[in-house]
């Protein structure tokens, strides 16, 4: 069984953007945030933060009183992205990409004579190296090499920063025994306690149990399947998915925490989302929307409508949805807001009403003036005075594209 595939993890990613970007930054303890607030979280932390105990979901507050000398970075989305554009070029210069699994991380299958030891260890220091160069001399990365992309994963991440670790298959399980069982990606803190409670606690259990013990546990024989050749080297090709739905939540900034505020927020969200939507070419027939309250108790709410597409109707359901909400006097903290039951266009059947076709001819005309003319040169009314009240966030699972439509 070969080495198959070289994983590329950048380390601290946000925060070593930051770094890079701003020299000042560096050696300091740095944490990037979305908004300027007590109550938010951090979503990424530099290492110098990290050995004081912060951590990405660490409450800002938390942080200070960790780290005092914390330096909070606001989050920076296209920057973030641009950079993640020239990593993957700089990665192309040195090894073809494979697959591109997140907006730090990225696979490359290794063919031929790059699968002997020797050959890939010069891949990866060649990247290493050509990333430092041409991108930024503070990015660091961790590189896994292993038979299939999970192992792989699995080998960046047991050195960091800037590791190099090999899952040779010719000591498969064995070498997997030390790490725990929440090294393994999928495996998160809800499913390490369902091992738990079915007795497995360590790898080496794991990695003994049959495809039958790991769907009890899993609750699908597909999944225990893939999990249990993937453990033993073997590569298994990625399920078919299928988008299921379209959502934006927000954490408020302090001058939005009332609830005007957090209605032009969730109109902002909204747009966003219908944009994406038809972007995707995909109709909706479920809404659902949340306000999270720092001192009261959550609202949701969700409704069910015939198959939709325009940003008009979706913001008239919200509106009804609001108005019968009623005024609470709690501080509102996060909004979210969520498109369900999608259905591809070919296999939708739109609206008979002359009025509903307009109005989704409306939306798509409105995408076409904002991505010439940039984000929100059109927007409808209600949008007046928030219009850049959700900036585009990234999340380290995907890498979002800036389309003027709805960024």
């Amino acid at each position: 069984m070969p080495l198959r595939f070289l994983f590329v993890d950048m380390n601290a990613y946000f925060a070593s953007v930051e770094q890079q970007d701003f020299p000042q930054l560096r050696g300091k303890p740095v944490a990037v945030v979305p908004v300027r607030a007590e109550t938010s979280s951090c979503i990424a932390a530099s290492y110098e933060a990290k050995v004081m105990g912060v951590r990405t979901g660490t409450p800002v507050w938390e942080a200070r009183k960790r780290c005092p000398n914390i330096v909070l970075a606001l989050a920076r989305p296209e920057r973030y992205v641009q950079i993640h554009t020239k990593i993957v070029q700089a990665v192309g210069r040195c090894i073809p990409v494979t697959k591109v699994m997140s907006v730090d991380e990225m696979a490359c299958r290794l063919i031929g004579d790059e699968q002997k030891p020797e050959n890939a260890t010069r891949i990866a220091q060649a990247i290493k190296q050509e990333i430092r160069a041409t991108v930024g001399n503070t990015l660091r990365c961790s590189i896994g090499v292993g038979p299939n992309v999970m192992l792989a994963k699995v080998a960046g991440d047991m050195k960091k920063p800037d590791g190099l670790t090999f899952l040779h298959p010719g000591e498969l399980p064995g070498n997997l025994h030390p790490l725990k069982l929440i090294d393994f990606p999928g495996i998160g803190p809800r499913m390490e306690k369902r091992f738990h409670c079915h007795g497995i606690v360590t790898t080496a259990q794991l990695v003994e149990l049959s495809i039958g013990a790991l769907a009890m546990i899993w609750g699908s024989k597909v999944h225990a399947e893939r999990w249990y050749y993937l453990l033993r080297g073997d590569e298994v090709a990625d399920s078919p998915t299928r988008r299921r739905t379209v959502g934006h939540s927000h954490i408020l900034a302090p001058e939005l925490r009332t609830d005007l505020g957090a209605r032009g927020v969730m109109v902002r969200l909204i747009h966003k989302a219908a944009a994406r939507l038809r972007t995707m070419d995909y109709w909706t027939n479920t809404f659902s929307a949340s306000v999270n309250y720092v001192d009261g108790p959550r609202w949701e709410v969700g409704v069910n409508m015939p198959l939709c597409q325009d940003t008009f109707n979706l913001l008239m359901i919200f509106s009804k949805l609001w108005e019968d909400k009623g005024v609470h006097g709690q501080t509102p903290l996060k909004v979210s807001m969520c498109l369900a039951g999608l259905t591809p266009s070919r296999c939708a059947t739109p609206s008979l009403f002359e009025q509903d076709r307009q109005l989704t001819k409306v939306s798509h005309v409105m995408d076409q003036v904002n991505r010439k003319f940039g984000k929100n040169s059109i927007h409808f009314g209600t949008l007046f005075g928030a219009e850049d009240s959700a900036p585009v966030r990234v999340a380290f699972n995907s890498i979002p594209k800036f389309n003027p439509a709805f960024t």
